[in-house]
């Protein structure tokens, strides 16, 4: 069975994944109220008016970091776990929160750009609350792009099946 990384974030999905992801970050940060909520979206807004791309290309960086997190919980949803795999991180969404937010902080003590740095510091304290209140949407948005995976396979095994036509009769 391939990976995570192997099936979503490979082109042609890679890049379809990644806009995703964008959006996603785009809607939680949006939802947020209350002066936590200012916080975040005066922090986002900086980031993405100092740097236009910036969280596209962290998206794209850190993609397959993230996929290797999520893959164990994979593994155990496919040796068994019931229900989707929506479902089965959902109910795990603590430790996938935690597995996930090992990717950022690693990032972010070694990145060279301090205003996004400073930014997630002062976030830090609440950014495992922000995670877990993701995890439904990016959940669906992996088993979503799974099955797309899964049918691009399945229609390119077909095409390679399929008997080559009868030469025409002249």
């Amino acid at each position: 069975m391939s990976t995570l990384v192997e099936r979503i974030a490979v082109p042609p999905q890679r890049a379809a994944v990644v806009q995703d992801c964008v959006d996603l970050i785009d809607a939680q940060v949006k939802h947020k109220s209350g002066l936590s909520g200012m916080a975040i979206k005066g922090a986002y807004a900086t980031i993405k008016t100092i740097k236009r791309g910036f969280v596209p290309g962290v998206v794209e960086d850190l993609l397959n970091d993230w996929l290797g997190k999520l893959q164990p919980h994979h593994d155990r949803w496919a040796a068994g776990g019931s229900g989707t795999f929506s479902e089965f991180v959902i109910a795990r969404s603590d430790d996938v929160a935690e597995d996930l937010l090992q990717v950022t902080d690693e990032r972010a003590a070694t990145t060279t750009h301090t205003t996004a740095k400073k930014a997630y510091e002062r976030m830090r304290g609440s950014a495992k609350k922000n995670v877990v209140e993701a995890i439904p949407d990016l959940a669906r948005l992996i088993e979503k792009h799974m099955a797309t995976a899964a049918a691009a396979t399945k229609a390119a095994a077909a095409t390679t099946a399929a008997p080559a036509p009868a030469p025409a009769k002249s």
